[in-house]
């Protein structure tokens, strides 16, 4: 025996929701990345700007999942036959199937078993017969990138040494050009879900509050957001919206000295560039699992509100109670403790899993087909 080590695999990881749940995903892709030769992220649409802001990733490959979605895709042979095609040309060995607790990862489990991936694993609470060959369960209550970062570390694989899990992105541009050089306080009023969102009129109210009482207020939002920037920013903040793609959005986050959102893509690629984070979160999905991580944050809204766990995209009561229910005095307060210099020198980056049991090790890949952990 000559002593030498097997060669690291050829890994994808599979997220195939919104930008959001991409940057959600990158302890675990950093974890894969370092066990891996070449790492790949299979991801949607709405997902690909964020998959290539992460760290670790040498490509994205785009599949427009007709499982997965707002506005879900066809049900395509071409479809189905080109993302076969395109993941059986890069010979991955192995594959983890990233779902958030209330999703089924068995129909990209199949696509991947067509296209020759020799050993996938996912979290699955559904019988997957010859699908998966490591069937992992996730832990009760876990956000979803720890949960993540638990399948990756049931698979073998584990964050580098130095890596303290929490969300990143490879280094932000400088966009100072745009947002000046004077500190800011950054308000994202949009999401792609109307429901977790403060109205346009008490987003403006709220802009106005920070004004008068000394902050300097971004708005930002994408292209398609224009009307609701201009509307929030008013006379009061300075309109970015538009103004931005993903990379550059992290860029204006990462200059700000807060930023306030809702639970939203936004919040999480603040999170990402360690910005703390004013979180307005509507309770119709669990802040234990979706919250801001990692990051210093607090959390606006009622969590027991009625529709507390309802997975609402639009809002199912009078007058949004949960969120436009926010005073501005609880907005101020909430900014004040995030912008206070001494919990500032204390550090920006909480132990993501201060408050959390730490997972236990997991085993390496095997070869038992349907293997729980």
């Amino acid at each position: 025996m000559n002593g030498s080590r097997a060669p690291l695999p050829r890994t994808l990881v599979v997220r195939l929701d919104s930008a959001g749940d991409v940057l959600l995903a990158g302890p675990a892709v950093r974890a894969a990345a370092a066990g891996s030769s070449y790492t790949a992220l299979l991801c949607g649409p709405q997902g690909a700007d964020a998959g290539r802001l992460l760290p670790g990733v040498d490509d994205v490959l785009v599949y427009d999942a007709p499982w997965v979605g707002l506005d879900p895709a066809p049900v395509t042979r071409e479809a189905t036959r080109q993302v076969i095609d395109t993941v059986a040309a890069r010979g991955f060995d192995r594959a983890l199937v990233l779902v958030s607790y209330h999703q089924s990862p068995l129909p990209t489990a199949l696509l991947l078993k067509l296209a020759g991936v020799g050993w996938t694993a996912a979290d699955s609470e559904d019988y997957p017969g010859g699908l998966l060959d490591l069937r992992h369960h996730r832990r009760p209550h876990r956000h979803e990138a720890a949960a993540a970062l638990d399948l990756a570390r049931a698979c073998g694989f584990d964050l580098p040494p130095g890596d303290d899990g929490a969300l990143r992105v490879t280094t932000p541009p400088d966009t100072s050009a745009l947002t000046g050089h004077e500190p800011y306080v950054v308000v994202h009023p949009g999401a792609a879900v109307p429901a977790r969102a403060w109205s346009p009129v008490r987003a403006r109210r709220a802009v106005a509050a920070l004004a008068r009482a000394g902050h300097r207020v971004v708005v930002t939002g994408g292209p398609r957001e224009r009307a609701l920037t201009e509307l929030v920013a008013g006379r009061h903040g300075l309109d970015l919206g538009g103004a931005t793609d993903l990379r550059r959005l992290a860029g204006v986050l990462a200059g700000a000295r807060a930023a306030v959102v809702g639970n939203t893509g936004p919040g999480h690629l603040a999170a990402a560039v360690g910005t703390p984070v004013a979180c307005l979160f509507a309770p119709v999905v669990p802040a234990e699992r979706w919250g801001p991580y990692g990051v210093r944050h607090v959390l606006l809204g009622d969590q027991r509100e009625r529709c507390a766990d309802s997975r609402a995209r639009t809002c199912p009561l009078p007058g949004h109670p949960c969120l436009d229910g926010v005073g501005d005095a609880e907005v101020l307060a909430a900014v004040a403790e995030l912008t206070d210099p001494a919990a500032d020198r204390a550090g920006r980056r909480p132990d993501p899993e201060s408050a959390l049991p730490h997972p236990p090790t997991g085993r390496a890949p095997g070869t038992e087909r349907g293997a729980t952990v």
